[in-house]
């Protein structure tokens, strides 16, 4: 009894201190050398671009979610989100060209706006709020691509081909990744929006004591987190010339996990969009070394679960809980 009380002892201490820090990178770090030590071919330039491009999509989507998990939120409909969003590109782009893309974030927004009404409005709490509305878009998708995938044509593929460049040897969807990422680390850091989320989720009752709108700051970071997951749905969607509505069915543990073992708390409160990317690298390098050491492709689901239960039991503010249930 003694070891166990010594034990959560240390997992309450480390979730406020060196141990949220210092661990993900170190993490990210060996696994690196880890597997470049296994597969000397890891480390080859040309690989780590390609992981750098399929950990663009990851991270833009993980860095959404980010938002609703630092209120103290969570939302569960990234995935349909970025599916939709996907379809509506394939579909528009040879009547609209370029517009397509802003009205496929805009939908983005609209779906990260209903859930966060659903959630507010209706006292409904966000993982049920955001897993009907993501069965919302998901059927959405469905009607509008009539249940298939739709190739983007030929002739609009000049629309799309620039997110597939590269930029003085930078992927454009890294660089895309990049500028999503600083954008809403300065967000977070630097405006009150930023400062009203950490507020919320380190404590609601407080945050309505000091005159937050607590209501408005939710639905805003549930709308940014629709607006990034539909700007990681037409990432995908380019840059495999097609949009699905299940293009995005399989990432979002990924991404859940990225936030959580980049070490942004799921109790809210405490985190960021930096560890997110931290994370983000993390899950590519162990799914894209998985493959290289020769592990089998379908333990990807597994090992993804594994890590996430280990990250939120470090990260985790057990402070905020009094009973764990």
């Amino acid at each position: 009894m003694k070891t166990l009380d010594a034990f959560r002892s240390l997992l309450s201490a480390g979730s406020t201190g060196w141990l949220r820090n210092v661990a993900p990178p170190a993490v990210l770090l060996v696994l690196i050398a880890v597997i470049g030590i296994a597969s000397p071919g890891f480390l080859r330039a040309d690989t780590l671009l390609v992981i750098l491009s399929d950990t663009a999509v990851l991270f833009v989507l993980a860095a959404g979610a980010t938002f609703a998990i630092l209120i103290g939120g969570i939302d569960l409909s990234i995935q349909s989100v970025a599916s939709l969003a996907s379809v509506i590109l394939a579909q528009l782009l040879p009547r609209l060209g370029l517009w397509a893309f802003v009205v496929a974030i805009l939908a983005g927004v609209a779906s990260g706006f209903a859930s966060g009404l659903v959630h507010v409005r209706l006292r409904v709490p966000s993982f049920v709020a955001t897993l009907a509305t993501g069965g919302v878009v998901a059927g959405l998708g469905l009607l509008a691509s009539n249940g298939r995938a739709i190739t983007i044509e030929e002739t609009s593929r000049l629309d799309t081909t620039w997110m597939n460049q590269s930029l003085d040897g930078v992927p454009v969807v890294v660089i895309i990744a990049i500028a999503a990422g600083v954008a809403s680390f300065l967000a977070l850091r630097y405006t009150r929006f930023g400062r009203r989320c950490m507020a919320v989720g380190a404590g609601e009752p407080a945050a309505w004591a000091v005159g937050i709108n607590v209501d408005r700051t939710k639905i805003l970071a549930f709308t940014v987190s629709g607006a990034l997951a539909a700007l990681a749905g037409v990432i995908l969607a380019c840059r495999l010339s097609s949009g699905s509505p299940n293009l995005a069915n399989q990432t979002l543990l990924p991404a859940i996990a990225a936030v959580i073992v980049g070490g942004t708390a799921i109790t809210g409160g405490l985190g960021g969009v930096e560890r997110t990317a931290v994370g983000a690298l993390i899950i590519s390098i162990v799914r894209i070394g998985m493959t290289f050491v020769g592990v089998d492709i379908f333990a990807e689901q597994m090992v993804f679960g594994a890590v996430l239960i280990g990250a939120v039991s470090v990260t985790i503010d057990r402070s905020k809980i009094a009973i764990i249930k």
